[in-house]
């Protein structure tokens, strides 16, 4: 298997093979409310996986509308933030 890593971190030089892994894609994980639904929706993806900031309430919301949608927790949640 290989392994990759999206994060707005992927732009800059050298950041793949600093963090050892074998491709980077340069994807930001920060936005507004808006600016995520924007994005969700011009993907057109099948299915969306939220992580960090407010998963629950997006991931629910995203379901609501018609859009799958499911939580994944990283280590980046924070206690508080899941509802």
């Amino acid at each position: 298997y290989k392994v990759g890593v999206c994060s707005g971190w992927m732009q800059v030089r050298g950041n793949a093979r600093r963090r050892n892994v074998d491709a980077g894609f340069s994807l930001s994980d920060h936005a507004d409310w808006p600016g995520l639904l924007q994005a969700v929706k011009a993907t057109e993806a099948q299915k969306v996986y939220v992580t960090h900031g407010f998963q629950a309430a997006f991931s629910r919301y995203l379901n609501e509308i018609g859009i799958e949608a499911g939580e994944v927790n990283t280590p980046l949640t924070l206690k508080g933030e899941e509802e």
